[in-house]
């Protein structure tokens, strides 16, 4: 038997064994997907430990993803340029990093969104500056949005994520960053045509706390939020309330993980099957 997993802290919350456990299954792959709970000094062995012949690999999720890069032996230069990893790929001992984050994301939301949407031209906010909203900004630059904010809490990580877009940027994009509660975020909300949460605000039950005002928000606004374990996060149910288009994080966990299982087998993913076992 081969075992792969999802490296976080906490991950008791995830629905990723259940989807690739049903996919295992289905493909009558003799392998297993478990949960690895991993605090940040723990780290280095349990990527260490990916190594080991009887294992495919990994997913990767909060906290560990902008961490992950220099523990590997190679990193895939998608990821490189995004500087997150969000799935580990065990060859022969060797380690590679990828990041299906961007492309699982930008298949969700275009699949949530109206018949013949596009992201070319439009003003989208992101909150959050983290790994996942990394992956997310670089799918968004790719698509040539008019404008990209970053919305988070310290002006210092903003800037990093920045200065790491500009990089990698197309001149078209207007780039720009700011803190939570500032007049330049509720003027990016009010002229937003996409918002996305890439934050884990929203995640625990019971957590009803709202990142930003969805009064600010304009009817037409679609409204995504990367939190999947929740029908409807906080953040979704205000916009819905608002008359937004909302969408959860259950399909790009669906697409993501539907990249890291062909990473890891080689084989094409059955999405019908990991679709049902997440809804179920």
């Amino acid at each position: 038997m081969k075992y792969a997993g999802v490296i976080g802290y906490p991950v008791k919350h995830s629905l990723s064994p259940q989807m690739h456990n049903a996919a295992f299954e289905a493909l009558g792959i003799d392998a297993r997907y478990d949960l690895w709970e991993t605090p940040p000094d723990e780290l280095a062995a349990r990527v260490a430990s990916l190594r080991a012949p009887g294992i495919y690999g990994a997913n990767v999720t909060i906290p560990h993803k902008e961490a992950i890069p220099s523990l590997l032996d190679e990193v895939d230069p998608q990821a490189a340029r995004i500087g997150a990893v969000n799935t580990i790929v065990n060859r022969d001992g060797k380690l590679i990093g990828y990041n299906t984050d961007a492309p699982g994301f930008l298949s969700a939301l275009l699949e949530g969104a109206s018949p013949g949407f596009n992201l070319r031209d439009k003003r989208v906010v992101l909150l959050g500056n983290g790994g996942a909203a990394r992956g997310a900004a670089f799918a968004l630059l790719e698509c040539y949005v008019d404008e990209l904010t970053i919305v988070g809490r310290t002006e210092t990580h903003i800037a990093a994520l920045l200065a790491r877009l500009r990089q990698n940027t197309n001149d078209s994009t207007v780039l720009q960053g700011t803190i939570f509660g500032s007049r330049e975020a509720q003027r990016a909300l009010e002229q937003a045509d996409v918002l996305v949460n890439t934050t884990s605000v929203g995640l625990k039950e019971g957590d009803e706390t709202l990142l930003i005002n969805a009064e600010l928000l304009a009817p037409t606004a679609l409204v995504m939020d990367m939190v999947y374990n929740r029908v409807q996060t906080p953040l979704l149910r205000a916009a819905a309330e608002r008359g937004c288009m909302v969408l959860n994080g259950l399909s790009m966990l669906l697409y993501q993980g539907a990249l890291a299982f062909e990473l890891w087998t080689g084989r094409d993913a059955p999405l019908d099957t990991m679709r049902a076992a997440l809804i179920q």
